[in-house]
């Protein structure tokens, strides 16, 4: 939920001042008014949604509401919000809903929070994680090139927080790059979660058009290969979104790269642009060519594969153990890839 200071609806791409009295661009991405016209074609069926609605979906939103919490689901404008919220989960986004980066696939506001912190949030994101009674969490965070960590020393608290209040939660968390600080990440990572993400977002090619100039390819294969070395037996997991001109072989040598450094899980994901002002979608890769990826990634040897036009990063993340496309498909055995359950106590996996 973005921290605007008044309740004037504000448009996309516009500036706006938030709460704390900062300056923000609303969904990331300055209103564009020299560019070329786009044709917009109508999403294929497979990516239609339900609209969200319902007691449970009312009761997290409530939740989020209540406690001052931001969410990825909203800020991202992600179309599975419906059914995760309608399940009771959420997706946290730690740290505010500004963003010091302004990547253009990605809708949450952009600015300079100027150091500000709820210096609240540990707590009350482990009350909620509590109040929603999960067995699993994903927490996720703006940039905050700002913080001299990066915010690594917050993030950390926030995980610790929820393990205290409910020690058998499984806490995922997709962080920030943290401009490759390495004690940065090993703060993160010594937390206490059992699985550490952090996005590639693209092929290495397209990297500098669709991510800020302060992420990087390598940037986030040095950082998730850090987070492995120092950490083994916390799993490390990273996204992929398709349709923005990649071709197949890059993505496969994607897979190649990721797993050379240690990448368990990797997840594969239609990109939807959130606004006029984003980068437009090149093509809708179809369920077939989804599945497809997800063998070929599997044969690599990553834990688990989850692919599907809808798929994102935190989407159903708790099933990926599962190891059945998050429930869209059987399981599959990897020979080699079995899972020990010493990795995820609070997770059945018979």
């Amino acid at each position: 939920m973005s921290d605007t200071s008044s309740t004037k609806p504000v448009a996309s791409g516009e500036k706006f001042r938030t709460i704390q009295g900062t300056t923000a661009i609303k969904d990331g991405q300055k209103r564009r008014t020299s560019a070329e016209p786009q044709v917009y074609e109508p999403k294929p069926k497979w990516l239609r949604v339900k609209a969200p609605g319902g007691s449970r979906f009312e009761a997290v939103k409530r939740n989020v509401s209540e406690h001052r919490l931001s969410t990825v689901c909203q800020e991202s404008h992600c179309p599975n919000m419906g059914e995760c919220w309608s399940n009771g989960t959420a997706t946290i986004m730690l740290m505010g809903s500004v963003c010091t980066r302004a990547c253009r696939f990605c809708a949450v506001d952009t600015g300079n929070p100027n150091g500000w912190l709820d210096q609240e949030e540990p707590q009350n994101t482990a009350k909620s994680v509590e109040l929603m009674a999960l067995r699993y969490i994903v927490l996720t965070s703006v940039d905050r090139d700002d913080l001299q960590d990066g915010g690594a020393s917050h993030y950390a608290a926030c995980v610790r927080a929820i393990k205290e209040r409910t020690p058998q939660v499984v806490v995922e968390a997709l962080t920030p790059d943290f401009n490759g600080d390495l004690q940065a990440i090993e703060r993160v990572v010594d937390s206490g979660l059992q699985v550490f993400a952090q996005n590639v977002e693209t092929v290495k090619r397209l990297t500098h058009v669709v991510r800020d100039p302060r992420a990087g390819y390598e940037k986030t294969l040095h950082v998730l290969a850090h987070a492995k070395r120092h950490r083994p037996d916390v799993l490390a997991k990273t996204s992929l979104m398709l349709g923005l001109g990649e071709t197949d072989e890059e993505v496969i040598e994607t897979m190649d790269d990721l797993r050379a450094i240690g990448v368990d899980i990797l997840t594969l994901g239609q990109y939807l642009q959130p606004t006029r002002n984003h980068l437009p979608v090149k093509r809708w890769v179809s369920p077939e060519e989804f599945n497809r990826f997800r063998d070929i990634g599997l044969e690599k040897g990553f834990m688990e594969v989850a692919a599907g036009p809808l798929v994102r990063s935190s989407y159903r993340a708790d099933k990926v153990f599962e190891k059945n496309n998050l429930g869209l498909a059987a399981p599959v055995s990897v020979p080699g890839q079995d899972i020990a359950p010493s990795i995820i106590p609070a997770l059945n996996l018979n």
